[in-house]
């Protein structure tokens, strides 16, 4: 089925959402944060053009997972690690829901996660990666394109940083060794009787996340007012998204908003569709407490006395995502 709407939708162009473009982040840094950031404080999400990405490690990394997830399922299978979280390889079809949610949602994605250096106290907190033998190349493509959004989202981050007064370096050491993945989302066909929908309405957990266009519709975020908006980021453009524990860290300056994926219209049933988000993360001994620059007396500390280290707030989350 499809999802039902319980609000009216609209696009981002109806709605006035422009893109950002990266090519003024070297000639007009305070311009381009001012922009980022109010589209981050309106919708909690901005698209970004010129991203300036290789587009053939993007190529290169996307065709390895559809090669990936067109194995056998028993040979997929032997890539999942029950009762890790999903933090590395494969998380299979119908496991993973959005929170409070009844169904699951229709999908499976493949983690790979920051590689440290040999013993590092880190350790503890990030898995080895997997790399299946099955799809040459798949190791130097996929860590390629994590090398490179995570290199982004820094760029980006110095960014906010530049918005809330912060000092432009201020995220550099609490992310440069973030506890961040890379996801590779396959969502199959969905028949016309599908219990669920490709993704339920949530938030999501970290700090930024940096989405490229995916070849099928289906994502929407819900505004403010309860509409629910389509998100079709130009060619060449990326979606970012403020998470929940930047949300946390600002006092809800900047706001982490719910999205969907909905499920195809009928005549697009039979098309799967890819995605690849880059859930930016803080490092994991990072403790979260709000920033006071954002408390005031219109907008009091949230979170007073509630400050959370990165790593135990990722571990709460996704128990209530039944990924733990």
């Amino acid at each position: 089925m499809t999802a039902t709407l319980d609000h009216p939708t609209s696009t981002l162009t109806d709605r006035g959402i422009t893109p950002v473009s990266m090519s003024r982040y070297d000639t007009d840094f305070q311009g381009f944060s001012d922009d980022l950031g109010a589209s981050f404080k309106r919708y909690g999400f901005a698209v970004v053009s010129d991203h300036g990405l290789d587009e053939q490690v993007i190529e290169a990394a996307i065709a390895d997972a559809k090669a990936f997830f067109a194995l056998p399922e028993a040979v997929k299978r032997a890539y999942h690690q029950p009762g890790t979280g999903g933090a590395r390889g494969l998380t299979p079809f119908g496991t993973e829901a959005a929170k409070d949610a009844k169904a699951v949602d229709l999908k499976e994605f493949w983690h790979t996660g920051r590689e440290l250096p040999a013993g590092h106290a880190y350790g503890q907190y990030m898995r080895a990666n997997l790399w299946p033998t099955e799809v040459p190349g798949f190791r130097d493509h996929l860590y390629g394109m994590f090398e490179a959004l995570d290199a982004l989202g820094r760029r980006i981050l110095r960014a906010i940083a530049r918005y809330m007064d912060l000092g432009d370096d201020y995220f550099e050491d609490k992310v440069e060794l973030g506890n961040s993945v890379l996801r590779m989302l396959h969502y199959p066909p969905v028949p016309a009787d599908a219990p669920g929908v490709r993704a339920g309405a949530h938030e999501d957990i970290n700090v930024i996340t940096l989405l490229l266009g995916a070849e099928e519709a289906g994502l929407q975020l819900k505004d403010a007012d309860g509409e629910w908006l389509d998100i079709a980021p130009p060619p060449g453009a990326l979606v970012v998204n403020i998470g929940d524990m930047l949300q946390r860290l600002t006092n809800h300056v900047l706001p982490s908003t719910t999205h969907r994926v909905v499920n195809p219209a009928p005549e697009r049933r039979g098309f799967a569709r890819y995605s690849t988000p880059f859930f930016l993360h803080f490092n994991p001994d990072f403790v979260i407490e709000t920033l006071p620059s954002t408390i005031t007396d219109a907008n009091p500390d949230r979170y007073a006395g509630q400050s959370i280290m990165a790593e135990d707030f990722l571990t709460q989350r996704l128990k209530e995502i039944r990924l733990l």
